[in-house]
């Protein structure tokens, strides 16, 4: 059994977990409501509700804030993604698996995540003073590419890739033609003769089948 000092120890860390959780879920729904800029500390305290004086014992500045959800969204994907390199079967058959979980990722349920990732990217594509806040979140994303990249090396070796393309053209490709629609995506949401978005699936199937049509060697069709 846990003595009364390490018992106070969980159950403060529990608390201060449970705490950064529900202020990053509303700094989110916030997010993708009003924008980041509009989006103010007070009125995500309000949100919470917390006072305002620890939201920024969590969460010094909102920039933090931005960051560490789009950090979080990301990450809970790369386990999954991880997950997925562990199973059994070929390169081709696990990027296959790979491209139906990020086409999941695009569903209804997740329309705030995907909200949410496009207004960090606007955000994090302007010059900023403070360059290190971002290193949580590259970080991650520099480990989701890394493991694509492990995927299709993998697959060269296998057989199921073709070994006559370059790795890092094939992967950056992939990141940012799914990444631009993705984008689109988020922006439909916006737009009320977009609301219908019956087709979005559809198309990202598309692509998958081009990628890995691609990725496959001539003659294993």
């Amino acid at each position: 059994m846990l003595d009364a000092k390490s018992r106070y120890e969980q159950e403060r860390r529990s608390i201060k977990s449970m705490r950064e959780e529900s202020i990053m879920e509303a700094a989110k729904r916030l997010f993708v409501r009003k924008g980041f800029d509009k989006t103010t500390m007070q009125e995500i305290a309000d949100e919470v509700p917390l006072g305002i004086a620890t939201i920024f014992r969590y969460f010094p500045k909102k920039e933090k804030l931005i960051v560490a959800v789009a950090s979080a969204i990301i990450a809970s994907q790369s386990e999954v993604f991880r997950s997925v390199s562990e199973i059994n079967g070929n390169c081709l058959e696990k990027l296959s698996y790979l491209f139906d979980l990020f086409i999941s990722f695009h569903q209804e349920k997740h329309r705030e995540n995907i909200q949410l990732i496009e207004a960090f990217d606007s955000w994090a594509y302007l010059p900023h003073e403070q360059a290190d806040m971002l290193e949580e979140y590259h970080s991650i994303f520099e480990s989701n590419k890394l493991l694509f990249k492990m995927l299709i090396e993998q697959g060269r070796e296998d057989g199921s890739i073709r070994n006559d393309i370059s790795v890092d053209d094939t992967l950056m490709t992939m990141i940012n033609v799914f990444g631009s629609f993705a984008k689109k995506v988020s922006m439909s949401y916006n737009l009320v003769i977009f609301k219908d978005n019956a087709g979005t699936i559809g198309q990202l199937q598309v692509l998958k089948t081009v990628f890995l049509d691609y990725l496959r060697p001539p003659g294993n069709a």
